[in-house]
């Protein structure tokens, strides 16, 4: 069974820095593709950047570019999010995702993504 925990959100002021983790077990890390969504109050989940198994592949959204880069750690089942100069609109639940997918797709919808994390608080005010 596949399993996704994340860790690494909390309370910021704007201008400060934070990075998320996500640790996967179960399943060949190698097979996933991996993505970031984040879904603030009052509005639905988001698509924020993602990787394709063979790395080719990344796409950001154009709100957190140049601000959020996301990586990917093989040998500790481990991708993290580095997001800098956090904004109050950055403020949202965290997750993040995985899903079997060939070396160069790169999905960007919720629905297609089967494994999820349980999700992390990013609170960034002013």
């Amino acid at each position: 069974q596949v399993s996704l925990v994340e860790s690494g959100g909390g309370s910021v002021r704007a201008g400060d820095s934070l990075t998320l983790s996500c640790t996967v077990s179960g399943g060949d890390f190698g097979d996933f593709m991996m993505s970031w969504f984040r879904q603030a109050p009052g509005k639905e989940r988001e698509f924020v950047t993602g990787r394709s198994r063979s790395g080719r592949r990344v796409s950001t959204i154009d709100s957190v570019k140049g601000r959020f880069i996301m990586s990917r750690e093989s040998a500790k089942k481990t991708v993290y999010l580095e997001m800098n100069n956090l904004q109050v609109e950055d403020t949202a639940i965290y997750y993040c995702a995985a899903q079997f997918g060939r070396w160069d797709s790169l999905i960007k919808t919720v629905e297609e993504y089967t494994h999820w994390g349980q999700g992390t608080q990013v609170t960034v005010s002013s």
